[in-house]
C-alpha cells in the first residue's frame, strides 16, 4: 500500500507527542481514520458529538500542557467542532483541529455538505490553512503545531478528503519542530518606573490570573514584600487559592471575600497575568498591568502603566528594587473582611443545621469538595455550577478546576471530563454538571461508558437554567422559559450502563457521595437541588438591587407570592451587608 498524505500526518502527530485523536469517523475523514488504525501509534477516541471532541481536546491540553488534537469530517462534522475549538483558543490551550473537507475538485460548486471551514475557523484560531496539495502537508502541519503551542491557542488544518488519500510527497531535508512558547523579558526602564510607582503607593493590591501559573513563588514574595492582599480570578484559584497568607478571594459575579474592596481601596492595583473581562468590578484607575500579550494591556481598564512581558521574569527583575514593608493595616483589614464574608455569607448554607429539602447546591458542593481526592480534576459547567465551584471547591496545589471560563459555553463539563480523564488516567475526575448543560450533550454519557472512563458526574438538578433565571431577575424581569419539567438523570444514566443514584434528601447525601466517588468505573450522582439558591456577587450595585426587587414585585403581581417568599427566605443569609 502506498504511503498517503494521511499516513504522513499521523506519523508527524505521533512524533510531535500527540497520543490520541478525539472525533467521529466518516466520509471525507476516512483516509485519515484508516491511517490512524493502521499505524497503531495514535488512539482514536470516539465521541458522540464533535463539539465534545473539541472540548475534550481542550481539557487534555490544559491538564498536560501538551498539544491535543480533535477531528471532524466535512460539513456538519467539522462545524460541530467550533464551540470547543473557540473555547480552547480563548483559554490558551494548544489544540489542533483537523477539519476535513469535500473533494478538492468539488470546492466552490455548492456540493453536498460543502462549507467554508477557513471562514468558520479563522476567528477561532491562530492559524487556519487548507492543505490543497500533497506537497504542502509537511510544512503546513509543522506551522499549525508551532502556532498552537507557541502562541497558546488553536490551530486548524482544512483537509480535503482526496488530498488525504493521495500519495505523500516526502522531503529529504530534516525539519525540527519547535514546541516551546516564548517568554518576553521586561525592559529595565519599565521595571524602574514600576518600582517607583510602587514606592509612591501606600496601599498596593494584587489581582492575579492564570498567567501567573509559573510565577506563583514570585507573586507571593511580592505580596510579602509589600504587605499586599492578593485577589485572583477563577482560573487563578488553582494557583493562589491554597497556602496563601495574602488571599482575599475573588471579585466579579462569582466573587467572595474582600477582593473587590481591596482593588477599590488600594492606591495602586497590579493586574498580573489576567485578562479579567468584567470591568465593572475593576477600579478603573490607578492600575498597572503585566501580561506577555501586548494586545491585552489596557483593553479592560485604563492603565497608568502597561508592561508587555512574562510575569515571572518581570517580578524577578522588580523584587530587588523594592524595600521590605512592615505596616500591615491594609492587608489585615482585607483579611478580616474576607474571613467575615466566608463565615457569614459563603458558609451560610453548608452547615448541618441548614440542610433543607430541596437540597441547597452550596451544601452539595461542600460535601463533594470534602470527599474528593486531594489531586482531583474538577470540570465545571457554565452557569451556577461555576459559582459553587468558585466558592466551595478547595484548592490544594494538586487539584485543577477546568471550565469554559472565557468562552462561556454551556455543556462543557462532561466532555472536558472525558479529555481530562484520558490525559490523567490515574486521577479522580469529577464533572460538576448542570441539568441544562448535561441535557445538551447527554450522549457523552455513552462516550464515558464506551471507553470505561471512571468519570464521576454530579448533576445539580434544579429543573432550571439557574444563571439565566438570575440574570432576568437582576434585570427586573420575572423568570421566563427558564424552568422545565423534572428529569430523572439517574434513570437515564443507569439505562446507559453507568452506576447511578438519585438523591433528594440531604440526610442521604454524604453517604451517596462517598459511594459514588468510590465506584470503580463511570458513575453519575443525580442530586435534586433548589432552583431558588442565588449567586450573589461580593459587591451588589444599587441598579442590580433595584432590578431584583422589581422582579420579585412582578412575580408577586403575577400570582407567585409563595415563590417570592420562599426565594427571600432561602437567600436572606446570603445577601452581603
Amino acid at each position: 500500500m502506498s504511503h498517503t498524505v494521511a499516513d504522513q500526518l499521523v506519523a508527524f502527530l505521533a512524533e510531535a507527542g500527540v497520543r490520541r485523536i478525539y472525533g467521529i469517523v466518516g466520509d471525507s475523514l476516512n483516509a485519515f481514520s484508516d491511517a490512524v488504525r493502521r499505524s497503531g501509534r495514535l488512539e482514536w477516541v470516539h465521541v458522540h458529538n464533535e463539539e465534545a471532541a473539541a472540548f475534550a481536546a481542550s481539557a487534555e491540553a490544559q491538564v498536560t500542557g501538551r498539544l491535543a488534537v480533535c477531528a471532524g469530517s466535512c460539513g456538519p462534522g467539522n462545524t460541530h467542532l467550533i464551540q470547543g475549538v473557540l473555547d480552547a483558543h480563548r483559554s490558551g490551550a494548544p489544540v489542533l483541529a483537523l477539519a476535513s473537507h469535500i473533494a478538492s475538485r468539488q470546492i466552490g460548486s455548492g456540493f453536498f455538505q460543502e462549507t467554508k471551514p477557513e471562514a468558520l475557523f479563522a476567528p477561532a484560531s491562530h492559524y487556519c490553512e487548507t492543505v490543497a496539495h500533497p506537497e504542502q502537508m509537511a510544512r503546513l502541519s509543522r506551522l499549525a503545531v508551532q502556532n498552537a503551542v507557541g502562541k497558546s491557542g488553536a490551530s486548524v488544518l482544512v483537509l480535503p478528503g482526496d488530498v488525504l488519500a493521495a500519495d505523500a510527497v516526502e522531503h529529504d531535508r530534516p525539519e525540527r519542530l519547535v514546541t516551546s512558547a516564548p517568554r518576553t523579558a521586561p525592559d529595565p526602564e519599565e521595571i524602574r518606573e514600576l518600582a517607583d510607582r510602587i514606592a509612591a503607593a501606600d496601599k498596593v493590591a494584587i489581582f492575579a490570573g492564570i498567567g501567573c501559573t509559573d510565577a506563583r513563588a514570585e507573586v507571593l514574595e511580592l505580596a510579602g514584600r509589600l504587605q499586599a492582599p492578593i485577589g485572583h480570578t477563577l482560573r487563578g484559584k488553582d494557583v493562589f487559592g491554597w497556602d496563601n497568607p495574602f488571599d482575599v478571594g475573588m471579585t466579579g459575579l462569582l466573587g467572595y471575600g474582600a477582593c473587590y474592596e481591596a482593588l477599590h481601596e488600594a492606591d495602586l492595583v497590579l493586574l498580573l497575568g489576567t485578562d479579567f473581562p468584567y470591568d465593572d468590578f475593576l477600579p478603573g484607575a490607578r492600575t498597572v498591568q503585566v501580561d506577555r500579550d501586548p494586545a491585552r494591556l489596557g483593553r479592560r481598564t485604563p492603565l497608568v502603566q502597561g508592561v508587555a512581558a512574562d510575569v515571572g521574569l518581570t517580578l524577578r527583575a522588580l523584587l530587588p528594587l523594592l524595600e521590605q514593608r512592615t505596616g500591615r493595616k491594609f492587608l489585615d483589614t482585607m483579611l478580616r473582611h474576607t474571613e467575615h464574608t466566608l463565615r457569614t455569607a459563603v458558609e451560610a448554607y453548608t452547615g448541618e443545621h441548614h440542610q433543607r429539602i430541596p437540597i441547597h447546591p452550596e451544601y452539595l458542593a461542600r460535601v463533594v469538595d470534602r470527599a474528593a481526592a486531594p489531586d482531583a480534576v474538577f470540570t465545571v459547567d457554565t452557569g451556577m455550577c461555576c459559582t459553587w465551584a468558585a466558592r466551595y471547591l478547595t484548592p490544594t496545589g494538586q487539584r485543577r478546576i477546568l471550565g469554559s471560563f472565557v468562552h462561556g459555553s454551556m455543556a462543557n463539563a462532561l466532555p472536558m471530563a472525558i479529555g481530562a480523564q484520558f490525559a490523567a488516567p490515574g486521577r479522580q475526575v469529577v464533572s460538576f454538571s448542570g441539568d441544562g448543560g448535561l441535557a445538551m450533550l447527554l450522549g457523552e454519557l455513552l462516550t464515558v461508558r464506551r471507553h470505561r472512563l471512571p468519570v464521576k458526574t454530579v448533576v445539580f438538578n434544579n429543573s432550571s437554567l439557574g444563571m439565566v433565571r438570575l440574570e432576568m431577575m437582576v434585570a427586573g424581569d420575572p423568570p421566563f422559559e427558564t424552568d422545565h419539567e423534572p428529569v430523572d438523570f439517574a434513570a437515564i444514566a443507569a439505562a446507559a450502563g453507568l452506576y447511578a443514584e438519585r438523591v433528594t434528601d440531604p440526610a442521604n447525601l454524604t453517604g451517596a457521595v462517598e459511594k459514588w466517588l468510590a465506584h470503580d468505573g463511570p458513575a453519575l450522582l443525580d442530586v435534586v437541588t433548589t432552583p431558588d439558591a442565588l449567586e450573589v456577587p461580593s459587591h451588589v450595585t444599587i441598579a442590580e438591587t433595584r432590578g431584583f426587587a422589581l422582579s420579585l414585585g412582578k412575580t408577586v403581581l403575577g400570582g407567585g407570592v409563595g415563590e417570592a417568599i420562599e426565594l427571600a427566605r432561602q437567600n436572606l443569609r446570603n445577601i452581603p451587608h
